[in-house]
């Protein structure tokens, strides 16, 4: 019995995870072409025989979003003219994942636009530590949302210290949070956050005790940095230790997060290779 071809294929989103991915695997990525026309638009070829193959395609929807998300279509569309039996992305980093909703009425719900196209050329979808898990019910495909709580919990063990206390920044990372705080066997506090533009956060109140403690902040991502500045203020005037950790799952670092970071008495930052590593360093 001939057994099922699988290929790995990777846009250019981030080729070094698709290469670690396929070192871990002990494959090859499959060969491909995706590049750019001298007009813009992209040109994208499949050189494997695929027919009858399951195929995995390795890209995350981080920024440039329309471009990587378009990329991934492409491809997608690819392998199915091509013969291919399942087409399967891996996104480890979703985009759009917090225009899960409408405020104004006015606004478009981006996540499920992105959702609905991603559902018309693909069979399933892996990502990782979706900002609302329930974008997982906008798919008209088959979703597994992962987390990568567990390795970070174990990359941040070493550093952790009786007067750690676990922080959510908002109480949209509650839960993440608990997570933390059970797995390190820590206490946990949540910050109460405002948002008055897309950069611009307070906090107005904190329940947990952290005077004297050594902050561990936790979320899902860390975009421009805002919010967690604006927690950081908030724990340092609450008499926090100025001994501060930050984890995130996806680490995009936009804008100016690099200078809102460099004044704050951080210890470390961790984060996992979703996306590229950002051309900065804050450790």
């Amino acid at each position: 019995m001939v057994g099922i071809a699988r290929y790995l294929f990777s846009g250019r989103a981030n080729i070094g995870l698709a290469r670690g991915i396929a070192s871990e695997l002990g494959v090859s990525l499959g060969r491909c072409v995706v590049e750019n026309f001298p007009d813009d638009e992209f040109r994208v070829e499949i050189l494997e025989d695929v027919r009858g193959g399951d195929i995995f395609l390795i890209q995350p929807t981080n920024p440039p979003v329309a471009s990587h998300l378009l990329e991934l279509l492409l491809l997608a569309d690819a392998c199915r003219r091509a013969g291919a039996s399942r087409v399967i992305a891996l996104t480890p980093y979703f985009g759009y994942a917090r225009q899960d909703r409408r405020v104004t009425g006015q606004e478009p719900v981006g996540a499920r636009l992105l959702s609905d196209l991603m559902s018309v050329r693909l069979d399933h979808v892996v990502t990782v530590d979706l900002h609302t898990p329930a974008i997982e019910g906008f798919f008209n495909v088959s979703v597994e949302n992962l987390t990568a709580v567990p390795l970070l919990v174990e990359a941040v063990r070493p550093l952790i210290r009786e007067d750690h206390v676990v922080v959510a920044p908002d109480l949209g990372a509650a839960k993440i949070a608990q997570r933390y705080a059970e797995a390190l066997e820590l206490p946990v506090a949540y910050l109460h956050k405002i948002r008055a533009g897309p950069e611009e956060v307070g906090v107005h109140g904190i329940t947990g005790q952290v005077t004297d403690r050594r902050p561990l902040l936790v979320d899902d991502m860390i975009s421009t940095g805002a919010t967690m500045v604006s927690a950081v203020e908030a724990l340092l005037k609450a008499g926090c230790q100025p001994r501060i950790t930050m984890i995130a799952s996806h680490g995009l670092f936009a804008g100016n997060a690099s200078e809102r970071f460099s004044s704050l008495p951080l210890e470390h930052i961790l984060v996992t290779d979703s996306i590229p590593a950002p051309p900065i360093e804050f450790l």
